[in-house]
């Protein structure tokens, strides 16, 4: 957990600020990933790190997944460490699918990969699509666990690092962030 911790910071992927989540909750922190990720030597090191916890809780792993975006770079990596493929899904109308030729096999034993996680909503959307496709997901994975759980829906949550952050919804922001300009540094659209 701290070497998780120490990368994020070398990376200035842990910031502070007045951000709006995917979920609509703001929060005076975020993690942006991506910036951990351009580090191909720190991705590949928490690779390792989800990849060993994953072993350690003797889950078996045939495919890794990855939602668009941020899951599609952290997925190839836990894959290599793991030995196995991956893929990864993507929107297409604002739904989440499997494209470009990937194909999951009937009953593959499949894990979700992300950068992170916090209520599980992409991860879900992905459950689905490879559910649909006859794939066994067996845990989701990421290197921020910022939901408070161990597990999301009777599946296993492993995680390189659980971070605490505090999220507020817009109508009741404490006063430190009332003055702040609001930014949306994640990937997904949210609904008007």
């Amino acid at each position: 957990m701290e070497k998780t911790i120490e990368l994020l910071k070398k990376s200035n992927a842990l910031l502070e600020g007045h951000f709006i989540l995917s979920s609509g909750k703001h929060s005076d922190k975020y993690v942006q990933c991506a910036k951990l990720i351009q580090n191909p030597k720190y991705c590949e090191e928490v690779a390792k790190i989800i990849a060993d916890k994953v072993k350690q809780a003797g889950i078996k792993v045939d495919l890794c997944v990855g939602p668009a975006m941020g899951g599609i770079i952290i997925a190839y990596e836990v894959a290599r460490a793991l030995g196995v493929d991956a893929i990864f899904t993507e929107r297409e109308n604002n739904e989440m699918t499997l494209r470009r030729g990937f194909e999951i096999k009937e009953g593959q034993k499949v894990i979700i990969v992300e950068d992170v996680i916090t209520t599980g909503k992409s991860s879900f959307e992905t459950v689905d699509v490879i559910k649909a496709h006859g794939g066994d997901v067996v845990a989701l994975t990421s290197i921020v666990n910022r939901s408070h759980e161990d597990e999301i829906n009777g599946l296993p949550l492993i995680s390189a690092v659980k971070i605490e952050v505090n999220a507020w919804d817009p109508d009741d922001l404490p006063e430190h962030l009332k003055d702040i300009p609001a930014v949306k540094p994640g990937s997904r659209k949210m609904k008007a």
